[in-house]
């Protein structure tokens, strides 16, 4: 049986937090109600949760405060704001601070549940490439930090194995001996066009104009090898920061800033 997610909802306005609990829980998440800003920090403190749904005005410290307290208490939890009245300046603001988006009330119920059913999905990343020993490595440093991998050295199988299951990222090699990259990932944005593609190579002076072309064709951004680990796991965690964000009707770009 699947864990449920626990949610932290918080207003000060009881009635939108008991019908955002109910809808929650009806479609079976777990929902902790909060008041108070403080009230909210203090929960975060004490307890785990996958989410915060949070209003923006509320008395006492505002959400984006509140915001602030959250972020330095538990820096990966994903908060989502609520308002009916906030400035472009408090949007800007939050998510400055780290809110994957600011909701306009009264929100799309639907599209909340469809960023909750994307927060639990198991990360999961395509790796291709054809060189056994970085797959080895690339598997050993995201496997570390919780992501699942699969590995596909054979480019003919690579939209084959997308069609299995989601896969949050596919990391592409540009140079796959005879195989031309490009061509992968052309196939690959035909078929997904949403689908974030992570271009590395070993070889930057050589690969340099492939890298380009990759980038137009819409490649999400490139590293060189060897990857250093900060750096991936900093890219990949942005890439699911922005999808989650996108389903919440936030615009994805890939790190060129390209729409």
């Amino acid at each position: 049986m699947e864990e449920k997610m626990r949610i932290l909802v918080v207003d000060d306005d009881r009635r939108m937090v008991k019908t955002i609990c109910d809808i929650l829980i009806v479609t079976g998440h777990e929902a902790v109600a909060a008041y108070t800003g403080d009230e909210a920090v203090r929960l975060v403190r004490s307890g785990a949760h996958d989410c915060v749904l949070m209003d923006i005005k509320m008395p006492g410290a505002d959400g984006i405060s509140v915001l602030q307290m959250i972020k330095d208490q538990a820096p990966e939890l994903p908060v989502v704001l609520m308002s009916a009245y906030a400035t472009e300046a408090q949007v800007a603001e939050a998510k400055a601070q780290g809110a994957y988006a600011v909701l306009n009330k009264p929100f799309d119920v639907q599209m909340v549940l469809s960023f909750l059913a994307l927060l639990r999905r198991e990360e999961s990343i395509l790796v291709v490439d054809d060189d056994p020993l970085f797959s080895r490595t690339l598997t050993d440093i995201l496997q570390t930090s919780g992501y699942r991998v699969e590995n596909e050295k054979d480019p003919g199988k690579v939209l084959k194995r997308m069609e299995d299951e989601y896969k949050l990222v596919v990391v592409l090699d540009v140079k796959l001996g005879a195989t031309n990259s490009l061509d992968v990932l052309k196939a690959i944005r035909n078929k997904y066009p949403t689908k974030p593609v992570l271009l590395v190579t070993g070889y930057g002076e050589e690969m340099a104009e492939s890298i380009r072309k990759g980038l137009e064709i819409g490649a999400y951004t490139y590293l060189y090898k060897p990857l250093p680990d900060e750096a991936l796991i900093s890219t990949i965690k942005e890439i699911r920061r922005r999808k989650l964000g996108a389903v919440l009707g936030e615009p994805f770009k890939n790190a060129a800033g390209d729409a």
